[in-house]
C-alpha cells in the first residue's frame, strides 16, 4: 500500500501545500522581488496540480488515496493563498468567501458520497476549469497590476460563473447518487 501513497503525483499534491509556508514569506516580506516569487510560486503551484493527475494515469500510479489528495491539496493550498491575499488587501473578501463555501460543501458532499456508496467523486471539467480560472485570479491579484485589473475583474466573475456551475453538477451527483443508494436497499 506504501507505493501507492508515495507517489509521484502524491508527493506534487503534497508540494503544493508546501508552497503555501514561501509564498506567504514573500508576500508579506518588503523583499524588493517578493511579488516575483509570488507569482513563481503560484505558476509553480499551478504546473503541479496539471501533472500530478498527468502523470498519475501516464505512470499508472492512479488510486483512490490520490484521488483524495489531489483536490484537498488544491482546496487547502486555493483556500490559504487567497485568504492571504484577503490579508494584504489584493482580493475581495466576498471572492475568498464563495470559494471557501464553495469548497466545504464539495468536500463535505464528497465525504457524503463516500460514506454512503463507497465512491470517490472525481472532479468534473467545469471545476477544473474554475480551479484553474481562481488559480489566475491569485496570480493576477498578487501581480497587483494596474493595468490588469479589468482582466482580473472578468476572471472574478468567469470564475464564479464556473464555480456555480460546477458545484450544481457536484449537487446533481450528490441527489443522484443518494437516489441510487435508496434504490438499491430497496
Amino acid at each position: 500500500m506504501l507505493n501507492r501513497i508515495w507517489t509521484i503525483s502524491t508527493l506534487l499534491s503534497f508540494s503544493r501545500i508546501v508552497l503555501i509556508a514561501p509564498l506567504a514569506y514573500f508576500l508579506f516580506s518588503h523583499l524588493p522581488n517578493g511579488r516575483t516569487w509570488v507569482v513563481a510560486i503560484i505558476v509553480v503551484a499551478t504546473i503541479t496540480d496539471f501533472l500530478d493527475g498527468y502523470l498519475a494515469r501516464k505512470l499508472h500510479q492512479v488510486s483512490d488515496f490520490g484521488k483524495i489528495v489531489d483536490p484537498l491539496a488544491d482546496k487547502i493550498c486555493v483556500g490559504a493563498v487567497a485568504v492571504l491575499l484577503v490579508v494584504a488587501g489584493d482580493l475581495p473578501l466576498w471572492y475568498v468567501v464563495v470559494v471557501l463555501v464553495r469548497d466545504a460543501l464539495i468536500l463535505i458532499g464528497g465525504i457524503y458520497i463516500r460514506n454512503r456508496k463507497n465512491i470517490i467523486v472525481q472532479s468534473n471539467w467545469p471545476g477544473k476549469i474554475a480551479v484553474s480560472l481562481i488559480a489566475l485570479v491569485l496570480l493576477l491579484s498578487s501581480l497587483k497590476a494596474p493595468q490588469a485589473e479589468s482582466f482580473l475583474q472578468i476572471t472574478i466573475w468567469l470564475s464564479v460563473v464556473l464555480m456555480v456551475f460546477s458545484f450544481i453538477i457536484y449537487i446533481q451527483r450528490l441527489f443522484i447518487g443518494s437516489n441510487a443508494v435508496k434504490g438499491n436497499s430497496v
